[in-house]
Order: structure tokens, then C-alpha cells, then sequence
């Protein structure tokens, strides 16, 4: 598998990955960085590289993952990685470029889309849909038949209770309780 990406996210992938899966490759456009976790960095994809594994886009902005995965999607393809410690109801669909961190449980009947990252100890309950770029950051949890937009970010340690939907590219805070319907772009402060 290539990576693309050489920071904090990356470093959690690589983490994930290493030794059991091998890495092919680690790509970032910053020209700074020239090692991540003792792999090379070898700066920004060649426009006539060819893909011969898939790609993972190890990158925890929402919209920069969006980005790459439109320039990079007719090169190659995207893996879908869960951690061995995850919890995942094998009645769960789960997108390309998604990641299922450590201790991290997605439950019956749920929809993840593509470029996902359910992140640490996180917890996806039955029937909830979670659109494309969307972030659970740690310890957050989508209750029974939550529904969350695309691009959004659902912040660590927040809830999204059951039946709730979350519009697309909104920001729900750390430790918010999201009772009722968000539209999209909204942002939900743990005050609110």
C-alpha cells in the first residue's frame, strides 16, 4: 500500500500498518519532509507515477482528503484499513480510503462512504449513515440511526443521539450532545 501524507495522521496509519501489511511507498507535498517513522518521504506524486498497490490517503483534514482523493481516483485505487482491536458488525458496508482506528466498534445495518476516519475508541451504534470525508475523532459516539453529512466533523468525546441527522461539512465540538437536526454547515458548540 502507498500513503500519501507524512504528519500526525500518516504517522497513525504507518503505525497500524507496520510490519503486517507492507508500504510500498510514502508520498507528502511538503519538500521538507524527507522521513516519517523511518520511511522515506519521497515529496509529491510524479504525474507519470504508476500505482501498482493501492493508495491510502493518510491526511485528517476533511477537505484536503476530498481533493486528493478526486486527483488521485482514475490512478489508482483506495484501501480500507480496520485495526485488529476494532469492532466491526460484519453486516457493516464500509468505503475506499475509509480507517477503522483501534478500539474503535461500528455496529449492525451501518453505512460508512469513502475516505472515512473512525478514529480511536470512537462508536458507530446499528443503521447509522456516514457520508463520504467525514471525521470521528476520538471517543465520539453516533447513536442508533444517526446520520452524518459529508465532510462533517463529529469532534472527540461528542454524541449524535439515535434518529439524529447532521447536514454536510458541519462541526460538532468535542464533548457537544447533538439532540436535533443539523443543517449543513452548521456548527455545534458544546454550550449550544
Amino acid at each position: 500500500m502507498y500513503i500519501f501524507g507524512a504528519s500526525g495522521q500518516a504517522r497513525a496509519i504507518i503505525d497500524i500498518l507496520d510490519p503486517d501489511i507492507k508500504i510500498s511507498g510514502v508520498f507528502d507535498d511538503d519538500p521538507k519532509i524527507k522521513d516519517v517513522l523511518g520511511f522515506k518521504v519521497n515529496g509529491p506524486v510524479p504525474e507519470d507515477f504508476e500505482f501498482d498497490a493501492p493508495l491510502f490517503i493518510a491526511i485528517g483534514d476533511n477537505k484536503r482528503r476530498k481533493l486528493l482523493q478526486e486527483k488521485f481516483q482514475k490512478r489508482t485505487s483506495f484501501g480500507i484499513i480496520v485495526h485488529k482491536s476494532a469492532i466491526v458488525s460484519r453486516r457493516t458496508t464500509i468505503g475506499e480510503g475509509t480507517v477503522i482506528m483501534e478500539g474503535a466498534i461500528v455496529k449492525v445495518n451501518t453505512f460508512i462512504g469513502k475516505q472515512v476516519i473512525v478514529n480511536t475508541s470512537s462508536s458507530v451504534d446499528h443503521d447509522c449513515v456516514v457520508g463520504d470525508y467525514v471525521h470521528i475523532a476520538p471517543q465520539a459516539t453516533l447513536c442508533g440511526g444517526a446520520e452524518i453529512g459529508e465532510g462533517t466533523l463529529v469532534g472527540a468525546n461528542s454524541t449524535v443521539l439515535p434518529g439524529v441527522k447532521v447536514g454536510k461539512w458541519c462541526t460538532i465540538a468535542a464533548g457537544a450532545v447533538v439532540s436535533k437536526n443539523l443543517p449543513d454547515g452548521a456548527i455545534k458548540r458544546r454550550q449550544d
